[in-house]
């Protein structure tokens, strides 16, 4: 791989059939009347924790509401320490790297909505995301990419977390990103 080997760090989620059965099962229990578990209860399952909130580093802000729907800002992967994980998919990472960093896209949007509105629990539904891989010209694998940020959303909102979806390649990405994912959400009042 080229400059952008090794940035990765880890493999693409890959959720347990069991993790993923047991999730499906608390949405047929909260539907009986039983207490699903919240959007950051599933978090925890699955050992992730939500990074900081990027700073904005032009004139615009990661969120903003207008009646019940958030819209949030683009974001690119950010490694713990806030460094931008960079490469071209297809040239400098694989397929698998960058549905990590899809994912890792995911996270800081769920850490900016949570921001926005205090409480995950709050996400009526995702609405939509919008998926940019930065990619070469034959490289067509852009939905399978952006699944790490859809697969994410599914795990953590169960049916909530099913969304409309853009999946499209582009030349280049701010910083060299690999990847930049938005997402619009509809919040309960």
């Amino acid at each position: 791989m080229g400059r952008g080997a090794g940035q990765y760090g880890g493999t693409p989620m890959k959720l347990p059939l069991g993790l993923v059965l047991a999730l499906l099962w608390t949405e047929t229990l909260a539907g009986a009347g039983a207490a699903a578990p919240t959007p950051e209860q599933r978090l925890a399952a699955l050992g992730l924790t939500l990074p900081a909130v990027p700073a904005s580093v032009a004139n615009y802000v990661p969120a903003v509401r207008s009646g019940s729907l958030v819209f949030l800002a683009g974001q690119i992967p950010r490694r713990a320490d806030g460094q931008v994980l960079v490469g071209k998919v297809g040239r400098d990472c694989t397929e698998a790297q960058a549905a990590d960093a899809a994912r890792t896209c995911a996270l800081q949007l769920l850490a900016a909505l949570k921001a926005e509105v205090g409480d995950l629990g709050r996400v009526r539904r995702i609405v939509r995301v919008g998926g940019f891989v930065n990619c070469t010209p034959d490289f067509t694998a852009q939905p399978k990419v952006i699944n790490g940020a859809s697969d994410l959303l599914v795990a953590v909102f169960g049916e909530r977390g099913r969304h409309a979806r853009a999946a499209v390649g582009v030349a280049a990405l701010p910083a060299g990103a690999p990847v930049e994912v938005e997402l619009v959400a509809e919040i309960a009042e």
